[in-house]
């Protein structure tokens, strides 16, 4: 049975899982089958998911009009979260040129997206990467608009910090941040958790599984397709890979204990660390939808947490996350 669980002090209730729909059309090798996908989405809904992730950048355009057409049945069971900010290809060319969240392009955004989701209001709209170029009192701002017109129901930031987040919630509160948050990414635990359980803002990890290595499925022969997002990520690097399999051997033992696998574990560590805090694990098999499902219901105890704690703060994770470009774009 799905639990329910409040992103943050907003009235946005959601499932303890959501489910990132990304890489359905995106980033992980070729688009998957679209009616395939559709029955996947439905798939997660009838096990009780209730928060879909998407954006107008994957694909571009592509990955809204899946979430849609797969949603549109079941909308009133669902909610759908989607971004704007980047300034696309023209002619729906993949990939993305540059930023732009200036206040006139979020509304267009907004007009577009809820066209392709087939929906007349977003449950929860994010700032998918901060703009310098803009400051995000006006970003807040236009979102704000949108919620008055009822085009928008929540405001959202990816990947932003502190002094952005803070700024930005006086304008219009901030519903949730998304950001990459795992065992073996944990940089928000210095500063942003503790402001977000100040401000009262719900925290929705993308990449909860480390884009499927903490799944224990790869080691240092692994390979990627050219059109895999990952063959450019420095921590997927052979040697990376190879020096980073600790964090799964670690996973693997808690796993034994726990009749589970090492990306339940995974999941079910990320949900012990917040009440507020709801992942987004992507995936195109229904199978591993169902085996991130059954992390909502593995119970790790207090040491549990502290042997998973102790043990992977003694693994230096190698590998920056991104290239520096994208790496650029965080934390603002």
């Amino acid at each position: 049975m799905m639990k329910i669980r409040q992103l943050g002090r907003s009235n946005l209730e959601v499932s303890t899982l959501g489910l990132g729909c990304m890489g359905m059309s995106t980033s992980y090798g070729a688009p998957q089958d679209k009616q395939e996908m559709i029955r996947l989405i439905r798939a997660a809904v009838d096990r009780g998911v209730t928060l879909f992730d998407t954006a107008e950048v994957y694909g571009p355009f592509s990955n809204e009009e899946l979430v849609g057409d797969a949603l549109w049945p079941v909308r009133e069971q669902v909610k759908i979260a989607t971004k704007f900010g980047f300034k696309l290809k023209p002619n729906g060319e993949a990939g993305w040129i540059g930023l732009d969240s200036r206040p006139e392009h979020i509304k267009e955004v907004a007009e577009n997206s809820l066209k392709r989701l087939k929906t007349d209001a977003i449950d929860l709209f994010y700032q998918h990467r901060v703009d310098p170029e803009v400051p995000i009192e006006d970003v807040a701002g236009a979102v704000k608009e949108l919620i008055g017109e009822g085009k928008v129901k929540h405001f959202g930031l990816s990947e932003a910090g502190v002094q952005t987040i803070r700024r930005a919630h006086a304008v219009q509160p901030v519903t949730a941040l998304q950001s990459e948050y795992s065992l073996w990414w944990r940089e928000l635990e210095a500063e942003v958790i503790p402001t977000l359980e100040e401000l009262g803002i719900g925290l929705v990890p993308y990449s909860p599984l480390g884009r499927g290595f903490l799944t224990g499925k790869m080691d240092a022969t692994t390979t990627f397709e050219s059109t895999d997002f990952r063959s450019t990520l420095p921590r997927f690097a052979p040697e990376a890979l190879k020096a980073n399999q600790t964090v799964i051997d670690l996973l693997g033992d808690i796993a034994k204990q726990k009749g589970a696998t090492p990306a339940q574990i995974a999941l079910a560590w990320l949900l012990a660390q917040k009440p507020w805090i709801v992942p987004i694990p992507g995936t195109t098999k229904l199978h591993r939808l169902e085996e991130n499902i059954g992390s909502v219901k593995i119970d790790l105890t207090a040491d549990d947490l502290r042997s998973i704690d102790g043990a992977a703060k003694k693994i230096t994770v190698q590998g920056a996350r991104y290239p520096e470009k994208l790496e650029q774009m965080t934390g603002r």
